[in-house]
């Protein structure tokens, strides 16, 4: 018991000197006097989102929310695009380094300016939480993977060890990189709310996520330099921005060969199970061709279509009278356009079935004219 109780006391020691550390400049703002009420927000949202959530939409139909979308990503849109910009005025588009920039703790113009841009950067991740109410709420259960939920659940806490101690300097960098990135990507999500005949317009979706994978490589290469290199900012949050980083690398690395890499495989396994081979060639062969068989071909019956008839190439019927596109013709001429066997654009002699042929090979749905 006493060493437990030891144990605690100095947890607490050295939760009070690192609390010593902390930036003065943010003192009083929302949400900055504790941890706690962070902690139990992230929390919170984790509990909503996998088990309150899907819990209450059990037995209710998804809701609709195109207008909504489109207004709330817009917002998005524009609050990134303001938040990008006041880290830019507040010192990256100003003099700052990208090999090593230590925090301005002044109550200088510029350091406050970048010490709100944190501030309000660290707000926007709760903001970003209706992403996943959204996907809840319309039964979109597939986007709410443990990705997404690792990727907006832990943002607020982790911003605001930044903003309690670091508001600005070198760790900055992530910010202003990932409100560019979310420019983009609620851009895309924008123009996906309002509708497929919008779809054409945003092919690119492949090519976000590989932007967003590029993040993550730039803020972990630019964090863990200064591992290497002396530069008056705090090593630890380094390894704190530079561990993000490397985490959702491997998350997002993830998400792009199940979603992508997959789908390219499925989609080439298609396509050759879909290549008609000894039977099938090019939906043509054995008297299926454009997935019509027994009987008919364009008006054409009894083995013969568009001048492709069983036995005939480029010859002549000699006594037989062929019947092409509605004339009669006795040892008429007859070409082989590369269809054999009585089958021509798919028909063949005998029954009256038509097969609308599915390229995959693997399916035929017939009807009885």
């Amino acid at each position: 018991m006493a060493s437990n109780v030891s144990l605690l006391g100095k947890v607490a020691d050295e939760y009070s000197k690192i609390w010593e550390l902390r930036d003065p400049r943010v003192e009083g703002w929302m949400f900055m006097s504790s941890p706690l009420p962070t902690f139990l927000i992230c929390i919170t949202y984790v509990f909503l989102v996998k088990f309150a959530g899907p819990k209450f939409m059990e037995n209710r139909k998804p809701y609709e929310f195109r207008n909504l979308l489109i207004i709330y990503n817009f917002i998005q849109v524009l609050f990134s695009t303001w938040l990008f910009y006041e880290y830019g005025r507040g010192g990256w588009f100003h003099g700052y380094s990208l090999r090593c920039q230590p925090v301005d703790y002044s109550l200088s113009k510029m350091a406050m300016r970048m010490t709100y841009a944190c501030w309000w950067y660290y707000f926007s991740k709760f903001t970003e939480f209706f992403d996943t109410f959204f996907f809840v709420l319309r039964k979109k259960y597939q986007h709410v993977s443990v990705l997404h939920v690792i990727h907006h659940g832990i943002m607020p806490m982790s911003v605001w060890f930044g903003v309690r101690f670091t508001p600005g300097g070198h760790s900055t960098f992530f910010g202003l990189l990932n409100t560019f990135v979310h420019i983009i990507m609620y851009f895309y999500y924008m123009v996906a709310a309002m509708g497929p005949q919008y779809q054409k317009y945003i092919w690119w979706k492949k090519y976000l996520t590989t932007f967003q994978m590029v993040q993550f490589v730039c803020i972990f290469v630019h964090a863990f330099q200064l591992l290497f290199i002396d530069c008056d900012y705090p090593k630890v949050f380094c390894l704190w921005i530079g561990g993000h980083g490397v985490l959702f690398l491997f998350l997002f690395s993830d998400f792009y060969k199940k979603s992508y890499s997959s789908k390219r495989r499925a989609l080439k396994a298609r396509t050759e199970n879909g290549k008609l081979a000894s039977e099938y060639t090019n939906g043509h062969a054995n008297g299926y061709a454009n997935g019509h068989a027994n009987g008919h071909a364009n008006g054409h019956a009894n083995g013969h279509a568009n001048g492709h008839a069983n036995g005939y190439t480029n010859g002549y019927a000699n006594g037989s009278t062929i019947h092409m596109n509605g004339h009669a013709k006795s040892n008429g001429h007859v070409e082989k356009n590369g269809h054999l066997n009585g089958a021509a654009n798919g028909f063949l002699a005998a029954a009256k079935f038509s097969f609308p042929c599915f390229l995959d090979g693997d399916a035929l749905h017939s009807k009885i004219e």
